[in-house]
């Protein structure tokens, strides 16, 4: 296991040898520490003791596959950011993979750098939104940047970073639309027509954890959404 505690530790579990090898290389030389696992009780074991920044998870694991993996943390409170790493490039499979609670999906094969990039994007949505630390009010939600802490009624919400900075996001300007192409730029740090649909996964993730709240959120048909009382 390789220390960076500048960055914070990065778990990366990928059984094939050869890319956990190349992504541990390429996290490594952006400063993250980084420790690896081959298999998936190994992976949550790893992520249950090391507590690492984020978790680089392939989905086709021995033993317990990656989506288990993310769904047992889930399970435990543990909302560390999660990537997903997939040979197969099929839209079920990055659903599923989002309705998880992962924050980022890449398929096989796929660039280093771009990796890399996607990991320091979930980061910083976990460290807090730039635009300001006020604490944003639409009707029964309360969303605090500064403590990373989202109420519903006064009651705690548990989201993932890029659910909470999605939601964030909409909340800081009620009322206004935002496209699609938007917030994937804003929230995931780049934008992609083919990305959109991880857009749409994440605010129906969102609308689900808030209930009879969940039409606060809107569709505006053939444009994208909005917060609005």
């Amino acid at each position: 296991m390789e220390q960076a505690p500048g960055k914070g530790l990065v778990l990366v579990v990928e059984d094939e040898r050869p890319i956990a090898d190349l992504v541990r290389l390429y996290l490594s030389r952006d400063g993250f520490g980084v420790h690896t696992e081959h298999d998936g009780a190994a992976g949550l074991a790893a992520a249950r003791r090391l507590r690492p920044v984020a978790c680089v998870l392939d989905i086709a694991l021995p033993g317990l596959d990656g989506t288990e993996v993310c769904r047992r943390l889930r399970a435990d409170g543990d909302w560390t950011p999660v990537l997903f790493l997939t040979a197969r490039d099929d839209e079920i499979d990055r659903v599923l993979g989002l309705e998880l609670g992962a924050d980022d999906y890449l398929t096989k094969p796929f660039s280093p750098r771009e990796l890399v990039a996607r990991v320091k994007a979930v980061l910083r949505r976990t460290a807090g939104p730039p635009d300001g630390d006020r604490v944003r009010e639409l009707g029964p939600v309360q969303l605090d940047p500064a403590r990373r802490r989202v109420t519903l009624s006064g009651a705690p919400l548990a989201l993932t970073a890029t659910e909470f900075d999605l939601l964030g996001h909409l909340l800081a300007r009620p009322g206004r639309v935002f496209t699609r192409e938007e917030l994937l730029a804003a929230v995931w740090g780049y934008a992609s027509v083919a990305g959109t649909r991880t857009v749409d996964v994440h605010v129906a993730q969102v609308r689900a954890k808030l209930g009879d709240a969940a039409a606060l959120i809107r569709t505006v048909r053939g444009v994208g959404y909005t917060a609005d009382a």
